[in-house]
């Protein structure tokens, strides 16, 4: 498992996530990749904040969403540059539809603070869809469990942890 990137532990700073514990317990390679957070200019969200911040293309660094179907709660996992489509994360999990969870619902099951969530080492399991575009990626970078920190992962290895599907749930 785990293709070029070098694992690397508890690099200076970040210290140890729910999400890098995961990986390392699955014996997954990954890349930590710290930047400092602004809560300055935000309007264009965490994630993207990310990419510009670490030198990433915008379709390469994933942002980690959760939704409500009615009957459960699951997390979506699509690039930056665009939205989730929540009817076809519905149709990925076999649900008729999907709703935004409350961020503090979110919050709560995760463990994360919004801007932090990854989809790795969340407190509640819950079904995963990756977006497909993931695919066409050797790494792709998540969250690592809270602002200002990313992992570089492959995406088939991130898809063995998480026991997810890759479906095509983002719009751009």
């Amino acid at each position: 498992m785990g293709g070029m990137a070098k694992k690397k532990k508890h690099e200076k700073g970040t210290g140890s996530t729910p999400a890098t514990v995961q990986l390392e317990k699955a014996g997954v390679a990954f890349t930590p990749y710290e930047y400092e957070h602004s809560n300055d200019h935000m309007d264009d969200g965490y994630g993207v904040e990310a990419a510009k911040k670490l030198g990433f293309d915008e379709h390469q660094v994933f942002k980690t969403l959760m939704a409500d179907t009615g009957s459960e709660r699951v997390v979506g996992v699509v690039p930056v540059s665009g939205h989730m489509d929540l009817k076809a994360l519905a149709a990925a999990v076999g649900a008729k539809k999907a709703a935004m969870a409350d961020p503090k619902v979110a919050m709560r099951e995760s463990g994360y603070v919004v801007g932090g969530i990854s989809p790795l080492g969340q407190k509640t399991r819950h079904k995963t869809v990756l977006d497909e575009s993931a695919l066409a990626f050797d790494t792709i970078l998540v969250s690592g469990g809270k602002r200002g920190f990313s992992v570089g992962v492959s995406p088939e290895d991130l898809i063995t942890v998480l026991d997810a599907v890759a479906a095509p749930i983002g719009t751009w």
